[in-house]
């Protein structure tokens, strides 16, 4: 889920970190080799572009109805985990060109789970972004099922940029709404806790806000992309335990591994939809960036939900479309005359976490992809060979993992019943990928391992349906776990380390919905 573009900046720290502290890269594997493609770079690269569009689904059309591929975790968790990864890393020296030593970069964002993207640098640094201790919002905007939403705060450029703590909070739609929802989730915290002085007791304030969403990652987050036995590995007696940490070890601070933000936690990519539906106008239902229109006759560009502009005044986000805040029809609108056509209110959700991209992902804007090539799984694949990431399988035997094997690494969708399209074949069968055999991209590697990795989950829908879903497992869940785990762990001011049985006051089931629920009360 990680981007490349905007200036660095630098967040609000914890109030036990020195403001000048940065965050660094680094390995977890430090002893494994780098892999190798080909016989020299030009060859390497070659192979990993081919990948990559081998790792691009057909165009598949934005749908209102059922869809095979839905992993039945609601959509919002896919724009929650890039606004994480926003939280956690900032690299904006990264280049497609050159090798990369990941002791060399930087983090320009606290390696932290303290909501530095929304707070930035905090009201003395930054006080444009706010009124006093609340956060300042923008212009009202329509069309949803939030009366009181509004725009992200905006200069007057002649496309208005958002002021808030990350410039890429504001990457598209939805992350910009989701942003706004975290201003409005503070501004509400402060006004439902009179007791806290805004003028002297800030830091109580961000306290109560990061605990919330400490809370949700540890509690929600995880749960719904690791694997329920990956995680029950890392704890003691229901708890989180430091102890079974095997694989991320630091000395004074946490750092961000290559391992994680290269590979493992690109996971989200896998999760995006080739569109997504914000409210009840039918010019609503549109790909997360711009594609061109693959019909015949073909005739131009349909627009996407691309951000970096003031937000379009009818796209009000319908929270219910997204997180699982009501219950509403799976597949059917009982309201249609005749009741069976596909419901335009019903829930969306995040497809499954393989080895299958969509296409709007093929062609990203120069706003977020400002070098070549613009596809984002060629992007990933070239970035974690230039950083000299392992293979697959030897980070997997480097963990005592049985490796899976070339047959076991499927190109495609991970759905139940695939069609001839869904799935291109195997490392094994595929021609084209001769050089991967064995040799597997760990981002790849990742996706292909969740796809064998799959739990049955009840999806939140009137008709109580069950279906099973790709989860990350002992490769990719576990660096993902570990990774958050150790960060927490790593932060004196964190809810596992000053409270690790706290929990919100309407007790230890809240979860992101609720957290969205108390932000769209907020008057």
């Amino acid at each position: 889920m990680s981007a490349r573009h905007g200036k660095p900046l630098r967040g609000l720290m914890s109030i036990n970190r020195s403001p000048l502290f940065q965050g660094s890269f680094g390995r977890m594997f430090r002893l494994l080799p780098a892999a190798k493609y080909g016989t020299d770079e030009a060859a390497s690269r070659k192979n990993l572009m081919k990948l990559g569009e081998l790792m691009t689904s057909p165009f598949d059309g934005p749908k209102d109805g059922p869809d095979a591929e839905e992993s039945g975790i609601p959509a919002l968790y896919t724009y929650f985990g890039q606004f994480i990864d926003h939280d956690l890393t900032f690299d904006p020296m990264s280049s497609l060109i050159k090798h990369s030593d990941p002791d060399a970069l930087t983090d320009f964002r606290t390696p932290a789970f303290d909501l530095d993207n929304v707070y930035g640098r905090g009201p003395d640094d930054q006080p444009y972004m706010y009124n006093g201790q609340k956060f300042l919002l923008g212009d009202k905007i329509g069309g949803g099922s939030d009366p009181n939403a509004q725009d992200l705060p905006r200069n007057n450029a002649n496309r208005r940029r958002a002021l808030i703590g990350d410039p890429r909070n504001d990457e598209n739609s939805i992350i910009s709404q989701f942003q706004g929802l975290f201003l409005r989730f503070h501004n509400r915290t402060l006004k439902d806790h009179p007791e806290i002085n805004p003028q002297t007791d800030f830091n109580k304030l961000q306290k109560i806000v990061r605990f919330h969403y400490q809370f949700v990652i540890l509690n929600d987050f995880l749960p719904r992309i690791i694997h329920s036995s990956v995680l029950a590995d890392l704890k003691t007696n229901g708890q989180f335990d430091r102890q079974k940490l095997k694989f991320f070890h630091w000395k004074n601070h946490p750092f961000m591994p290559v391992e994680f933000s290269a590979a493992a936690y690109r996971l989200g990519h896998s999760m995006i939809r080739p569109g997504y539906r914000l409210n009840d106008s039918d010019a609503t239902l549109l790909p997360i960036f711009p594609v061109s229109k693959i019909i015949d006759p073909p005739d131009g560009i349909v627009e996407g939900l691309t951000g970096f502009r003031a937000m379009n005044p009818h796209w009000g986000i319908d929270w219910g479309r997204f997180i699982d805040i009501d219950i509403r029809s799976y597949g059917v609108d009982p309201g249609k005359n005749p009741p069976d056509g596909p419901t335009k209110k019903r829930l969306q959700f995040a497809y499954r976490l393989d080895t299958s991209l969509v296409t709007p992902l093929s062609g990203l804007p120069l706003e977020v992809a400002s070098d070549p090539p613009p596809s984002l799984p060629q992007r990933n694949l070239l970035r974690g060979f230039e950083l000299g990431l392992p293979s697959g399988q030897e980070v997997a035997r480097a963990m005592g993992v049985t490796p899976l094997k070339d047959e076991e690494i499927m190109i495609g969708k991970a759905v139940d019943q695939p069609d001839s399209g869904d799935v291109k074949g195997t490392i094994a069968s595929i021609p084209e990928l001769s050089a991967f055999k064995g040799n597997c991209p760990l981002w790849t590697y990742i996706l292909a391992e969740a796809a064998k990795n799959q739990e049955t989950v009840t999806i939140p829908v009137l008709e109580a349906k069950k279906i099973t879903t790709p989860r990350l497992g002992p490769v990719g869940g576990r660096i993902v776990a570990e990774v958050f785990l150790g960060i927490m762990f790593g932060d004196h001011n964190s809810l596992l380390n000053l409270e690790p049985l706290w929990q919100p006051s309407s007790g230890p089931d809240y979860k992101l919905k609720d957290l969205v629920k108390y932000a769209l009360e907020d008057v």
